[in-house]
């Protein structure tokens, strides 16, 4: 849960203008209910994220078109949260090399309290100014970077300390909260306010707050990455094999865009050294690999300029 927390010994914090500290009294009876009516009441609350999420798509998507021309350029995704939105942000960076063939470097994951807060709080590390700030260094943030601060309430100590040292680097610097006119909102370049509202369970971020978070993530990785060329239509053709399900996955994706047999498909991807777009670029042409590995790096890895324009 996106908790906050006082700045300082004894400091007292407001909270009651946060709408995702309100309460919803459509819920007064929570304890009441059983549990067919608790399931279909948590349901019912979910339905309304994507509608939060849609109306804060203009934010999103300007958001993401300056974060690829940094990714484009060489620098990094750097999301940054603590509790719930840090796990979600190391979630989504942990994806994307299996996913998209990146190297773990390009999409990051920091929490607040380190490796230890994934799964086990760590107390008062959200309110840790001075480790948030330290990120920078730590990571070598500099101006090619996105930093991305994901916090629900918009005020945790510890990702407005990070924003604002990542954007005196000339990082660019998007904030992503659930409340409207957030702090998070001040400090950072670029802000998202996804206004869900009042939470089931008064308070509790993890719930509504945490799913528009995980859509805005989806959006910020899955979009950038489709725009990067790790994709030919809506196949995943930069997918690493590491597996014996994703090893089925590839050839699949040879057979479809080659339109080839599962044989050829296999020896294709032998041949290729396991990359599904130059065994794909082999095929179709009937190249070699050195030739369909040049081709597709001078098209930034486009499987489709490969196909189409040559």
């Amino acid at each position: 849960m996106d908790t906050t927390g006082a700045t300082g010994a004894g400091a007292e914090i407001d909270l009651s203008t946060l709408t995702t500290e309100s309460l919803d009294p459509r819920y007064s009876d929570l304890d009441t209910l059983d549990v067919a009516a608790l399931t279909a009441a948590m349901n019912d609350a979910e339905a309304e994220v994507p509608v939060a999420v849609r109306a804060a798509l203009p934010q999103i998507t300007e958001a993401i078109e300056q974060i690829v021309d940094r990714v484009r350029a060489g620098g990094r995704i750097l999301y940054v949260g603590a509790g719930t939105p840090g796990r979600l942000g190391v979630l989504d960076a942990s994806e994307c090399p299996p996913t998209f063939s990146t190297d773990p470097e390009t999409v990051q994951g920091i929490i607040a309290g380190g490796p230890a807060a994934l799964r086990d709080a760590v107390e008062g590390a959200e309110d840790d100014t001075a480790a948030g700030a330290a990120l920078v260094d730590e990571h070598l943030v500099t101006a090619a970077d996105a930093v991305v601060g994901l916090t629900a309430s918009g005020r945790t100590p510890y990702v407005l300390a990070a924003i604002e040292a990542a954007r005196s680097v000339g990082a660019l610097t998007v904030g992503v909260s659930c409340n409207a006119g957030a702090e998070l909102s001040t400090v950072a370049e670029l802000a998202i306010e996804v206004v869900v509202g009042p939470e089931i369970v008064s308070g509790s971020t993890r719930l509504k707050a945490g799913s528009a978070q995980k859509q805005v993530l989806n959006m910020i990785s899955t979009v950038s990455m489709v725009r990067l060329g790790k994709t030919y239509g809506n196949l995943m053709v930069d997918v690493a094999a590491t597996n014996a399900k994703l090893r089925v996955r590839a050839r699949r994706l040879v057979e479809q865009i080659a339109a080839v047999d599962p044989q050829t498909a296999d020896s294709a991807l032998a041949a290729s050294g396991g990359h599904v777009k130059v065994a794909a670029a082999m095929l179709v042409h009937g190249v070699d690999r050195p030739t369909a590995e040049r081709w597709l790096a001078d098209a930034d890895g486009r499987l489709r300029t490969v196909i189409e324009g040559r």
